[in-house]
């Protein structure tokens, strides 16, 4: 959902000279600056190695949800999936930046009692320590999805029903997919020389999209 609106926001970015996509899945989008790779095993990421090759920036928002995969599935996905593909575009795009979805309440420390957040903190440790020269970790509370869809489980129908009241009564609690797509993508292709890893918690990504 946020890489749809990330890929389709970076397609008419004015600094972006071309965008790569890679997924499981085409997308049918037919656009001249856009090159679309498809990858089904991200257990694996080899294969993209001249793929990875010589880029600026990478959005990475692969993902699942709880509940929908089992906790071993959980796992490969949130974390192993995210280091196999950091090792590959370091290791072949060693000046770049990687701005990365992870979510809010992210535990680090590995003490967290909910899986995500284990899973989502581990991720980020694995990031800030790959090398990259920037690092970017957004950790968005629900996500609105915006446009209509088939919502994935009973809690994200009722978060979506009650986010009229969620956005006024705890707006950091709460963020449009688009809004924090154009966030990550922003900040990604910044025109910044130093190096740096920051994290930003809801309202911080709020704040950044003048909400």
């Amino acid at each position: 959902m946020v890489g749809g609106y990330a890929l389709r926001y970076a397609l008419e970015h004015p600094m972006l000279s071309g965008v790569v996509a890679i997924g499981r899945r085409n997308l049918g989008i037919s656009n001249p600056r856009l090159r679309e790779v498809l990858h089904r095993d991200f257990s694996d990421c080899s294969a993209l190695a001249e793929t990875l090759s010589n880029h600026d920036a990478v959005v990475f928002c692969l993902g699942t949800y709880t509940g929908v995969v089992s906790d071993a599935e959980l796992r490969t996905i949130t974390v192993d999936y995210t280091i196999e593909f950091a090792r590959v575009f370091r290791e072949h795009s060693p000046d770049s930046t990687f701005s990365f979805l992870s979510g809010s309440g992210a535990d680090p420390t590995g003490q967290s009692r909910m899986a995500f957040a284990q899973y989502k903190g581990a991720a980020e440790n694995a990031l800030f320590a790959a090398g990259f020269l920037r690092v970017y970790i957004f950790r968005p509370g629900y996500i609105y999805p915006v446009e209509p869809r088939n919502e994935p489980t009973v809690g994200y129908r009722l978060l979506r029903a009650m986010y009229p009241a969620l956005r006024v009564l705890f707006p950091n609690q709460a963020i449009p997919a688009d809004v924090l797509a154009r966030a990550m993508v922003d900040v990604a292709v910044r025109d910044t020389e130093k190096r740096e890893g920051r994290i930003f918690e809801n309202r911080d990504i709020r704040a950044m999209a003048n909400l």
